[in-house]
């Protein structure tokens, strides 16, 4: 079974907004986290917003990851969205909670959620997470839109802490029981 994967850019203090976050400098460290996300996607999970936002820009890059992140399945969350331009994608209809369950019974590596907040939450909050990949950039920015959902406690297992010489922490969680 392919497994269910959220990734976000965040500050200490859990907010996903990027625009918020402090500004760091990109590193090789970053690159080859994201490079190793890359090399384990099979497939994308987009709300809305991150998919315009992505279709908007990713294919006008190229180079090696660029031409393999284009190339990546993508399913997009919308009930707004009646045509997807980055291809190959597909509108997911019905319940998420049941989308997924499809999604996941599928071949091809695991599905990954980059960005898309509100997917993120609803998916936390049903617990279909099998892993949380975190950026956690060093700042606290004191408001903005949390990453995890406030209606009840989320209990988390480390799996790995990298710190990065730009200040960014690498973190692995597995929803807890």
């Amino acid at each position: 079974m392919r497994k269910l994967i959220v990734t976000e850019f965040i500050s200490v203090d859990g907010i996903a907004e990027v625009e918020k976050l402090p500004n760091v400098t990109w590193n090789d460290e970053m690159n080859a986290f994201k490079e190793d996300e890359l090399a384990d996607s099979g497939a994308m999970l987009l709300g809305r917003t991150t998919y315009e936002i992505f279709a908007g820009s990713w294919p006008k890059e190229t180079g090696d990851f660029a031409d393999r992140f284009n190339a990546l399945p993508k399913y997009v969350v919308s009930t707004r969205l009646k045509a997807l331009d980055w291809q190959p994608a597909e509108l997911l209809g019905g319940p998420l909670p049941d989308a997924v369950a499809k999604l996941r019974q599928g071949s091809g590596g695991n599905i990954y959620v980059h960005g898309s907040l509100s997917i993120a939450r609803q998916l936390l909050s049903h617990g279909l997470v099998d892993r949380l990949r975190l950026l956690v950039y060093p700042g606290a920015v004191g408001q903005g839109k949390p990453l995890f959902p406030t209606e009840k406690p989320l209990a988390l297992e480390l799996i790995s802490a990298v710190p990065f010489s730009n200040g960014v922490v690498a973190l692995e969680y597995r929803p807890g029981k």
